[in-house]
């Protein structure tokens, strides 16, 4: 069994905690039981080991996505880079030509593909494994999941089944109804209809059948460098919506979509995380507080309290999830971002005239490593705050500890090997030709 996972979205419903790398699968805001935080993207995998431990992984995301993925799950599972940023459609097709091309996966094998970040109970991965032994039987080429839905909401798709629905075996699937208004959801609902979960299963073979038909391709190398030129859209449309022959399996435990504040602090096992204190009469107050700065919260009541490098919120949660127009042009630049290594945030970014300076601080891991094989364009100056290192400029390495300091010429080679989990400070100086 093959399973696909999709990473992608740019996160701007929680902002601004969530940015153009890091998106709301890799916030660590989901509390274990011992005390440790997770994130949705580390959730999701470990639901997947405990119930399916043998079942090949492959997670498909954009190459902003792929050192925030490295740095959550490491090299345990194996990250398909797009090559360039689309829709469900291409990035299916490519998965499925780095199984039949690379893997030289059987044509036979059952592939399931699911988003990255569902927050649902064990049993939802228990559907996946049974969604798979579906296809096996043979009756249905493909098969979905159907979500049990908990209210009539208008931002689902609907799955209306031919019958009656039994947990333990697939039912023809009659049509589709996408974001229907509230009071047709409600009928919907009556008529045994489930909340589309975005989640497919076929055989390898189906998919080969869909890649070949839109790329002449004989080789994993060939779908690479045709990429763009599947077109960007969604696998629901390019496929599933022309298909005769459609199973589907229902989910009946717990399911939310984290996409909003609203959602996720209803998940939140604690309304504050950060430097927060949460005072007289704050009543379903939440502050994620990401910043050294302290907040202070008094006499609220239903609202979000959210800083990060990025910006501060501050929402009715209620009306969180309409932030999205007033946020998208505040910069692309993130703020805060994930690496293989570790992570960085930018503390200061100052103009003046033809010059500029950007400082970060970034935290390294032990064992990890940060390499300019080719040097920068500017001068740089690295100062460390904490731990042990090995730094090398131009062929001669360091010993360095806390207190220590570089200057880094321009298009000086340099790296650093963590010897223990490493602060450093980097200060880059830029001037306009």
């Amino acid at each position: 069994m093959k399973l696909i996972l999709l990473s992608g979205g740019s996160g701007k419903r929680l902002w601004p905690l969530s940015n153009e790398s890091r998106s709301k699968q890799f916030l660590k805001l989901l509390k274990k039981d011992d005390g440790d935080y997770e994130s949705m993207l580390q959730r999701v995998y470990s639901q997947i080991r405990y119930c399916m431990p043998k079942a090949d992984v492959i997670i498909s995301t954009g190459a902003k996505q792929k050192d925030s993925i490295l740095n959550q799950l490491g090299h345990a599972v194996t990250i398909l880079e797009e090559p360039s940023r689309r829709n469900t459609f291409p990035a299916i097709l490519l998965s499925a030509a780095y199984l039949i091309f690379e893997q030289q996966t059987s044509l036979d094998e059952p592939v399931v593909i699911l988003p990255v970040d569902p927050y649902a109970e064990i049993e939802y991965f228990e559907t996946l494994r049974q969604m798979a032994q579906a296809v096996e039987q043979g009756t249905f080429p493909l098969v979905l999941m159907g979500i049990a839905p908990s209210y009539p909401s208008e931002k689902y798709g609907y799955i209306v089944p031919a019958s009656s629905v039994h947990a333990d075996s697939p039912t023809q699937v009659r049509s589709f109804v996408e974001k229907p208004s509230a009071s047709v959801a409600e009928e919907l609902i009556a008529s045994g209809a489930l909340w589309n979960g975005g989640v497919f299963a076929c055989r390898l073979s189906y998919l080969a059948q869909h890649l070949h038909k839109n790329l002449n391709c004989s080789s994993f190398l060939d779908v690479m460098t045709q990429y763009d030129q599947l077109e960007s859209t969604s696998f629901d449309y390019a496929v599933v919506e022309h298909e005769t022959c459609i199973g589907m399996l229902p989910y009946h435990g717990y399911w939310r979509d984290l996409g909003t504040w609203n959602t996720l602090t209803g998940e939140m096992k604690d309304a504050s995380m950060g430097r927060a204190i949460l005072g007289e009469g704050a009543e379903n107050t939440f502050v994620v507080n990401e910043l050294s700065t302290p907040i202070v919260a008094l006499g609220t009541k239903n609202l979000i309290i959210a800083a990060s490098p990025d910006g501060i919120l501050v929402s009715d949660l209620g009306k969180s999830s309409y932030m999205k127009p007033y946020v998208e042009h505040l910069g692309d630049t993130p703020m805060f971002e994930e690496r293989r290594w570790g992570e960085y945030r930018i503390v200061e970014h100052t103009r003046q005239d033809d010059a500029e300076t950007i400082t970060k601080q970034a935290l390294v891991h032990c064992g990890k490593t940060i390499s300019f094989e080719h040097g920068i364009s500017h001068k740089k100056i690295w100062i460390l705050t904490m731990g042990r290192a090995n730094i090398e400029i131009d062929g001669v390495c360091h010993c360095a500890c806390a207190g220590d300091s570089f200057q880094i010429a321009p298009f000086q080679k340099h790296s650093l090997h963590a010897l223990t989990e490493v602060s450093l400070l980097s200060v880059e100086f830029m001037e306009s030709d």
